[in-house]
């Protein structure tokens, strides 16, 4: 496992990119252009490991007592930013997907900051356009290896719950590492779109991530989704 996990982060080096593409490379993407890209690490029959390349997105933070009170204001504020409140008054074309990170150090009781991000476009990516509300900031994200499970229907703070529930069990039953400070509610549909919807828990990996009793994977060019 050690052999693969070193072989997967020596290929990853070699093959580095910004991985804002074309969203016809990700299964996951069918209502924008573009897409975040990433590289399959490993994976199990309860998780799988990605790599994701160092980009930027334009966030906002939010406070209140749960997701679903944070996330309608936040959305709007970061969309009123891409279709020209900025300094430019660029208008900016949507990607996939939209990522909010979840604090999970706080009581049930307490408000809690939630940060929504929309992913910078390709174009955008080396000198996005400055924000006018002071709310919203260009935020550049590092390298990340994070452990993923997807699941379908709406995102809510219930289902969100359960599934982050889900995948820290079987990561602590398999013995992984990983970040239990926060973790992100990853969105790839609009809200118009009712079926077949898309959504995922990432928590990211300390260390090199491992999967045990992971699958091979073919390490014939271009390895990922």
């Amino acid at each position: 496992m050690l052999f693969l996990s070193g072989l997967v982060g020596a290929l990853l080096v070699l093959t580095a990119e910004a991985r804002v593409g074309n969203s016809s490379e990700s299964k996951y993407c069918s209502e924008t252009a573009e897409c975040l890209l990433y590289d399959l690490v490993c994976k199990t029959d309860k998780y799988e490991a990605r790599h994701y390349s160092s980009v930027k997105w334009v966030s906002t933070e939010e406070t209140a007592y749960a997701m679903e009170f944070a996330v309608s204001n936040a959305f709007h504020r970061l969309f009123r930013y891409i279709s020209g409140e900025n300094e430019e008054g660029m208008k900016i074309k949507m990607t996939a997907p939209v990522v909010t990170k979840m604090p999970d150090n706080t009581s049930f009781w307490e408000k809690r900051v939630y940060t929504m991000s929309f992913l910078l476009p390709s174009e955008q990516q080396k000198n996005p356009p400055m924000p006018t509300d002071d709310k919203v900031f260009i935020d550049e994200w590092p390298e990340l290896n994070v452990y993923v499970q997807g699941y379908g229907g709406w995102m809510t703070s219930l289902s969100d719950k359960m599934k982050y529930n889900s995948l820290s069990s079987a990561l602590d039953t398999a013995g992984e590492k990983y970040i239990k400070d926060y973790h992100f509610a990853v969105g790839y549909n609009s809200p118009m779109k009712w079926f077949n919807r898309h959504n995922e828990v990432w928590l990211v990996a300390v260390d090199e991530p491992e999967c045990s009793s992971s699958e091979e994977l073919d390490f014939s060019f271009p390895f990922f989704d």
